[in-house]
């Protein structure tokens, strides 16, 4: 559920973990540090966490001064019983994509990694030894993985159609109206040169849209960056006539190009700007597209470069901590993005100096030397911005 899923999913989900724990408390206490205080209410973080924790009363802190060193999404969970006595605490992070961590020496251990390998390097040897492609390589590696990917990509596609179905003003302060029905409409006109492209981008605005509505999306890799692999895919479909089990082979792919900016680096805006978000989901539509026409492992993992090599540096700088300004045309610019970078890739022979796995070193040492306030604060960039209220449409 949108519209964020490192600032409503991960404290959500923590909430439910913490309240299974403290079945008997009479009152609990979560104090919200770094940026999931300082964007957090226009994310819905408040609201999530106490829906969770319902209904025990529940005390929310915001201390956006607080910047925890390991991650800025920091949270602590207290849990009283009825004489006001403490009887546990838990201080957990919300690390991007609704995943969660206790710190450096457990950033994997609430949710185990199940892939031997997290280099793409080493995979791409691996794969050429075995004779194996991308998708067999996850096929092996994760049990249950088609049954999983047949209901995100069912999801993903409800998520298209409902978005384009939906109209009127979007929540928040903004006043943003709605505009993926209104482009698919106008897309739908348009000569085959332009109706492709232009049809992208109406999917993608669907699915971003239906996000800060706090509909039901997939995280591909987060919430803010949701648009863009069901976009890329739903025209592979609509457009082009692959079957469902193409792209489910498709989708394990982007999923493991994914996890790996995952495990080494991140996808969390918050800590690396959206460049980890938008940028890896680049990144996993462009594999997609690339695996769906043919490519071969080195062009799909030259696709993989590019597309992460040309959002190096993006900023996170929601206006009002919303998931609407700029995340929302982020999504489908980045989805023509991925089908140009894969095309690029699929005229050349997948041969080129710069790895994926550098690219994604890259970017996380590019996320650390962002400024803060360009991460997630609401205070940099975009977001520093006047604006009027009554004059956004």
């Amino acid at each position: 559920m949108g519209p964020s899923s490192s600032h409503t999913m991960g404290p959500c989900k923590a909430a439910d973990i913490f309240k299974g724990r403290h079945p008997s408390a009479s009152r609990f206490r979560v104090t919200l540090y770094g940026s999931l205080a300082a964007t957090g209410k226009g994310h819905m973080t408040d609201k999530a966490v106490m829906k969770s924790l319902s209904p025990v009363e529940t005390e929310i802190v915001w201390r956006a001064d607080v910047v925890p060193e390991y991650h800025t999404n920091g949270m602590l969970f207290e849990a009283f019983d009825s004489q006001g006595s403490l009887i546990g605490e838990w201080r957990v992070y919300s690390i991007g994509g609704g995943n969660l961590s206790e710190g450096p020496s457990d950033r994997n251990d609430i949710e185990k990694d199940v892939y031997p390998i997290n280099h793409m390097t080493e995979i791409q040897e691996f794969i050429e030894k075995e004779g194996l492609s991308f998708w067999e390589y996850v096929e092996s590696h994760e049990e249950g993985i088609w049954e999983y990917l047949q209901t995100a990509w069912e999801a993903m596609q409800n998520c298209v159609r409902e978005g384009l179905e939906n109209d009127g003003r979007l929540p928040g302060c903004l006043r943003l109206r709605s505009k993926a029905k209104q482009y698919h409409t106008r897309a739908s006109g348009f000569k085959d040169t332009l109706k492709s492209r232009a049809l992208v981008c109406s999917y993608a605005l669907a699915v971003a849209e239906q996000n800060a509505r706090g509909g039901i999306v997939v995280t591909a890799p987060t919430c803010g960056s949701c648009g863009i692999v069901p976009a890329v895919l739903y025209h592979m479909k609509e457009a082009h006539g692959f079957s469902d089990k193409d792209i489910l082979k498709a989708l394990a792919t982007a999923g493991l190009f994914g996890n790996i900016i995952r495990t080494n680096a991140s996808i969390s805006g918050a800590e690396v700007g959206c460049q980890g978000e938008v940028g890896s989901a680049c990144v996993m539509a462009a594999v997609a597209v690339n695996q769906l026409f043919g490519g071969s492992p080195q062009q799909i993992e030259c696709a993989a470069e590019m597309a992460m090599e040309h959002n190096l540096g993006l900023t996170c700088d929601p206006i009002c901590g919303l998931v609407q300004i700029p995340c929302i045309e982020r999504n489908p610019i980045a989805a023509l993005r991925a089908l140009d970078v894969s095309l690029y890739s699929l005229l050349s022979d997948g041969k080129h100096l710069v790895s994926f796995d550098k690219v994604v070193d890259t970017m996380k040492r590019t996320g650390k030397d962002i400024p803060s306030l360009y991460k997630e604060t609401a205070i940099g960039g975009l977001a520093s911005i006047p604006y009027e209220q009554t004059s956004i449409e």
